[in-house]
């Protein structure tokens, strides 16, 4: 039984070994690398002005890339850039947005209204995103069926100046035929009422349906709490809503 034991330990004794050595050379080979990568990185970011700003430094095939542009949208864009030159193993992106400052709610609103119309036309019926700006660093929640208006709606964010970091944090709906016939059901329902019919007019003002495993959530802002609560009501008559949370706003008190 102890001699066992001794041939086990020596198995992943040798093991750990092993896997140094293949660390060691796979580290090795790439930093072999480093100065045509240096050169690469460097020679791309030069060519564009502006990147004129930003640094670059490698070491074992790792981009460290640093110093100031003036959108978010450069920051990520020099780092596309750099991950496109031969042999690079990954980067570091600590550039810093170094465009104006702007104060927060006067961002949060710029974004807002920006979004506002990101997010109308096909299928914005079934997406949400709420923003929130703090020392520039932008939030995003919320939920989109596609992940196109997601994308569309990070892009106009990383080219706003003032920006000077986002976290998304919006998830993609899981692929369901059962959730969307309640997404369809739960549309005709509310945008058959004749009182709820006007928000179908605006595509940039839809009540916005998000379906997620049979569970409904209403978001947007309506006229009235009237209008709000049949909302409520018509998305509870829907066959297969397992549950309807109600989070419509009413306009100017909100």
């Amino acid at each position: 039984m102890k001699s066992n034991g001794l041939l086990k330990m020596a198995g992943s004794l040798l093991a750990v070994a092993l896997l140094s050595i293949s660390l060691a050379a796979e580290t090795g080979a790439a930093s072999r690398y480093d100065g045509q990568i240096q050169n690469s990185v460097t020679q791309k970011l030069a060519s564009k002005n502006q990147f004129s700003k930003v640094q670059a430094s490698t070491e074992d095939g790792i981009v460290t890339l640093t110093g100031t542009v003036d959108l978010y949208q450069r920051k990520l864009d020099a780092a596309k850039l750099a991950r496109k030159a031969a042999n690079v193993q990954g980067v570091r992106n600590f550039i810093a947005v170094a465009g104006p400052n702007v104060p927060d709610a006067e961002l949060e609103q710029k974004l807002a209204k920006k979004l506002t119309y990101v997010r109308s036309g096909y299928d914005s019926t079934f997406n949400y995103f709420a923003i929130d700006v703090k020392d520039g660093v932008v939030t995003v929640e919320g939920q989109d069926r596609t992940g196109v208006g997601r994308d569309e709606g990070l892009a106009e964010i990383a080219n706003m100046p003032g920006v000077k970091d986002v976290v998304d944090n919006v998830s993609i709906a899981p692929v369901s035929n059962f959730d969307d016939a309640v997404r369809i059901r739960a549309a005709r329902a509310i945008y058959r009422d004749s009182v709820l019919r006007k928000y179908a007019i605006d595509p940039a003002r839809p009540i916005r349906i998000i379906v997620d495993n049979g569970h409904v959530a209403l978001y947007g802002s309506v006229d009235s709490k009237m209008d709000k609560d049949i909302a409520g009501i018509r998305a509870n008559q829907v066959f297969g809503a397992f549950s309807v949370q109600n989070n419509l706003t009413v306009e100017g008190k909100s």
